[in-house]
C-alpha cells in the first residue's frame, strides 16, 4: 500500500498526541513514545473514572522481542520461569517464560511518566484526527489523537466468544501453585470449551478464572464465580477475602472482511487496539499486537494523523492476512466440533512441541507449523470440516442475518 505524504506536526517539541480510551493500546503507546529522546505531551481521556479497569493483561516471553520486554518492564507486575496445562488425559509443563501486567501495575507505570496526562470521567462526545470534543462542552486540540475505545461490533467480523470471570482471591494457607496453569481442561466442559486459568502472585494470593469459548456472548457472572469457588474447594483452598473481581467477553474471530472493515473507519482517525481488529483471533491475547502498534507510532512520530491511520490500517491488512490459518482453526472448533468435544482440539494441540506452541501464541505460525498441526488423525469430523474450509460463505451468511 502506497501512502502519499502528509504534512507533519512543526516541530518535535510542539507535537502532543491525545490517546482516546484508558486501555492496553493506549498505554503501550504512552509508555512506548515517553521513551523517545524528545517524547511528546501526551494526554489519555477516559470516560469511566476507573482508567484501564479491573483486568490482567498477559503475554509469554516469546510473544515479544528481548528489546521489546526491555521498554515493556516498567509495567510489568509479575513473572513466572514456565507455565503449566492439565486436560483429562495429560499434563505438561512448558519453560516459556510468562508475565502479567495488571490494571494497578499499568496506572502506576503511567502516573510515573511526567509528560503524560491521565484524565477519568471524560466523556467524548465527538472527535477527529485533531480534536476532542468532551460531553462538556471542552474541546481539546493535539497535533494526532488515536481512538483506542475498545472492540465495536462489526458485520466484517463473524465471532465466536471468550468470555471469563476472574476472582484475585487471598486463601488462609498455601494455595500451593507455583507457576500459572493456561488451561486446566480437566473441570467439566460446560457452555463450550470450558477450563480454568490460575496465576499465583504470591503462595496466598491467586488469580482464578474460569473461562468458556462458547458460542453465544452472555456472560453469567454469578453462575462462573460459584463455578470458581466449588473449583477452589476441590483443590482444598479455602477462600479467605476475595481481593477482586475481573471478567470479560472477547472476540474470537471465524472469519473476517478486512476490506469491508476498514472501509467503515475514519481515514483520519488513527485507531489501536481491538478497535482496530488488532488481537490474536484464536486465543484472544491482544498484547502482542498492541506491543506492534506502540512501535509504529515510535518509529514514525512526530505524524500526521491521516498518515498514521494509513500505517496502521495498512499493518492491521498484512496481520488479517496473515491471520488466515488461525480462523480456519477457529471454524473448525466452533463450527465442526461439538461444544462439548472442543477440548480434545486443544489437548492435540497441546501435545505438540514447544517452539510451535510459543510461535503460535505470538502469531507467526510458519507453514511447517501449519503442517504440524494438520498432520493426523483430525480431532473433528471430516464432513463437518469440510465446510469450515472457507471463510466467505459464512461472511455472506452473516450479511444475511444483518440485513
Amino acid at each position: 500500500m502506497t501512502i502519499p505524504p502528509q504534512p507533519s506536526p512543526t516541530s518535535h517539541s510542539s507535537a502532543s498526541l491525545v490517546l482516546v480510551g484508558a486501555g492496553l493500546a493506549n498505554g503501550l503507546i504512552a509508555q512506548r513514545l515517553s521513551l523517545l529522546p524528545d517524547p511528546p505531551q501526551i494526554t489519555i481521556i477516559e470516560g469511566s473514572i476507573a482508567p484501564f479497569g479491573e483486568h490482567t493483561w498477559s503475554f509469554h516471553s516469546a510473544d515479544i522481542t528481548a528489546s521489546d520486554r526491555d521498554w515493556l518492564d516498567p509495567l510489568v507486575a509479575h513473572r513466572w520461569a514456565g507455565q503449566q496445562v492439565h486436560f483429562y488425559n495429560h499434563r505438561r509443563t512448558l519453560s516459556s517464560g510468562y508475565a502479567s501486567l495488571t490494571s494497578g501495575s499499568m496506572r502506576a507505570a503511567i502516573d510515573a511518566l511526567p509528560n503524560v496526562t491521565l484524565r477519568s470521567g471524560a466523556r467524548v462526545a465527538s472527535l477527529s484526527g485533531r480534536s476532542v470534543t468532551l460531553e462538556s462542552g471542552e474541546t481539546i486540540a493535539a497535533d494526532c489523537v488515536i481512538d483506542g475505545r475498545g472492540y465495536v461490533p462489526d458485520p466484517a467480523l463473524v465471532l465466536g466468544y471468550q468470555k471469563f470471570v476472574g476472582l484475585e482471591v487471598e486463601t488462609t494457607a498455601p494455595h500451593g501453585v507455583v507457576l500459572p496453569m493456561i488451561m486446566d481442561a480437566s473441570v467439566d466442559q460446560l457452555d463450550g470449551y470450558r477450563f480454568v486459568y490460575l496465576l499465583p502472585f504470591s503462595p496466598t494470593r491467586l488469580l482464578i478464572e474460569d473461562t468458556r469459548y462458547a458460542d453465544g456472548g452472555m456472560l453469567d457472572q454469578q453462575g462462573l464465580e460459584d463455578d470458581i469457588i466449588a473449583y477452589a474447594a476441590a483443590h482444598g483452598w479455602t477462600i479467605g477475602k476475595i481481593v477482586r473481581r475481573e471478567n470479560g467477553v472477547l472476540p474470537i474471530a471465524l472469519a473476517f472482511d478486512a476490506q469491508g472493515f476498514w472501509a467503515r473507519k475514519p481515514s483520519d482517525v488513527p485507531q489501536a487496539g481491538m478497535r482496530a481488529g488488532l488481537f490474536h483471533p484464536t486465543t484472544g491475547y491482544s498484547l502482542p499486537e498492541a506491543v506492534k502498534v506502540a512501535n509504529l507510532v515510535a518509529a514514525h512520530w512526530p505524524v500526521a494523523p491521516e498518515m498514521l491511520a494509513g500505517l496502521i490500517k495498512a499493518h492491521a491488512m498484512d496481520r488479517a492476512r496473515q491471520q488466515g490459518f488461525y480462523r480456519l482453526l477457529n471454524r473448525m472448533l466452533f463450527r465442526a466440533a461439538d461444544p462439548d468435544k472442543r477440548h480434545k482440539v486443544l489437548a492435540r494441540f497441546y501435545k505438540l512441541g514447544q517452539p510451535l506452541i510459543e510461535n503460535f501464541y505470538a502469531g507467526r505460525t510458519s507453514g511447517w507449523d501449519i503442517i504440524r498441526i494438520l498432520t493426523g488423525k483430525p480431532p473433528v469430523p471430516v464432513l463437518r470440516a469440510l465446510p469450515c474450509l472457507f471463510e466467505k460463505p459464512l461472511l455472506r451468511a452473516e450479511k444475511k442475518d444483518v440485513t
